[in-house]
């Protein structure tokens, strides 16, 4: 019976006696767009930047370019224009202008025979400790 009244005294006092403290921000999470498709899939690319857009909102996002995706990072790319989607030099100065981190992987440019001066304004070649610094929780990947 002691033991019960102890613990039953000790859960009463616990949260009253508790110091009080300010509660800890949480970490914003991030969203990293992975953009694998190139000019000739004009849907999964309006779409991948939409999601950027719609993310940026509220949370930090990093857009990722490789693959095939280095073709619409580039400074003579088409405009990619599909359905309802704004077009996407409109959608890649937009995101830039917020300052999101707008990356293509360097080995991709190399094997399309391009090199960082042939990226769009505000697209950079991407460094492995952007992938990890661009947010402070967790980490949503969405790859098109």
């Amino acid at each position: 019976m002691a033991k019960i009244v102890l613990l039953a005294l000790a859960l009463v006092c616990i949260p009253a006696c508790a110091p009080t403290q300010a509660p800890e921000t949480a970490a914003q999470d991030g969203a990293f767009i992975h953009i694998t498709a190139g000019i000739d899939n004009p849907h999964r690319v309006a779409m991948a930047l939409q999601m950027a857009a719609i993310m940026s909102e509220d949370r930090d996002v990093l857009v990722y370019f490789d693959i095939k995706g280095v073709e619409v990072a580039l400074k003579d790319s088409p405009d990619i224009t599909y359905a309802q989607f704004p077009g996407s030099k409109a959608q890649l100065a937009a995101l830039a202008e917020k300052g999101i981190t707008i990356a293509a992987c360097p080995g991709c440019l190399k094997a399309a025979g391009k090199t960082e001066s042939d990226l769009a304004e505000g697209i950079t070649v991407a460094e492995k400790s952007s992938f990890f610094n661009f947010t402070e929780g967790r980490i949503l990947t969405l790859d098109y």
